[in-house]
């Protein structure tokens, strides 16, 4: 038992080493890129990335960006592009790629749909690293078609919600009875709420109510609180306009 135990070993290490160093010897730079090559491709990539990052400006100039974020768009595709026309191994260099793509940035972005520049700025890099000095017209074409849906889905508010996520802290004294006291309320101006958390606060005299709410964008937020204010005595009613995140008080 012993000996197949070493044998099936032996034969699984010296499978990876092979696989080693296959993986090695074809992943060396190539010695048929010239200069003019690598000019070529390293040009590609910084007027890609001009063009990506110019776009990235357009479709968020309603809202604040990072200029670092910028500059991250602007210089990706030409690092990607220079180290992939690098490699002579088309099978090494998708695997790169993977790479590439499966980085995890440290700095997030502030809009989650910011990740799909990255993207973009990766898959052009690849284009121009692989092919893109024989198939300059193949980049621009992606270009163009990616871009056209981003600003077109930018310029048309497609997929946005009619509801805005929110969270209202409603205070009350300790002898107010709150059970269904702001239902009324509460469906007139949103969709969908839930009462999240309840705590005594100033030494147990007051109760803070905690709502997670989906409030309808064409709600007025003065009149919505307003209300609120007649039926809590006037005292602090707090709406933030972020989801109410508390893993604990999510569980069902």
């Amino acid at each position: 038992m012993f000996n197949e135990m070493f044998t099936k070993l032996a034969a699984t290490a010296n499978t990876d080493a092979n696989l080693f160093s296959t993986l090695t010897n074809s992943g060396v730079a190539d010695p048929s890129v010239g200069p003019v090559d690598l000019l070529v491709t390293l040009g590609l990539g910084v007027l890609m990335g001009l063009l990506i990052s110019v776009l990235y400006i357009f479709t968020h100039r309603k809202s604040s960006y990072s200029s670092s974020y910028v500059l991250t768009i602007l210089i990706l595709p030409m690092i990607v592009s220079v180290v992939l026309v690098m490699i002579n191994s088309m099978a090494s260099a998708l695997s790169l790629a993977g790479v590439f793509t499966l980085c995890r940035y440290r700095t997030v972005p502030g809009d989650p749909k910011d990740i799909t520049y990255v993207f973009f700025a990766m898959a052009v890099g690849v284009i121009c690293g692989i092919n893109g000095a024989e198939h300059v017209w193949f980049v621009f074409v992606f270009f163009i078609v990616i871009a056209a849906v981003l600003v077109a889905v930018e310029m048309t508010n497609f997929g946005k919600c009619k509801t805005s996520s929110m969270t209202l802290k409603i205070t009350i004294p300790e002898n107010m009875n709150y059970v269904g006291l702001f239902d009324g309320i509460l469906n007139q101006y949103t969709t969908s709420w839930k009462l999240r958390r309840i705590k005594t606060t100033n030494f147990g005299s007051l109760f803070e109510l905690i709502y997670s709410l989906e409030v309808k964008n064409e709600a007025d937020q003065k009149q919505f609180l307003d209300e609120l204010r007649n039926l809590n005595g006037n005292l602090t009613v707090v709406l933030t306009l972020f989801r109410y995140d508390d893993k604990v008080y999510e569980q069902q």
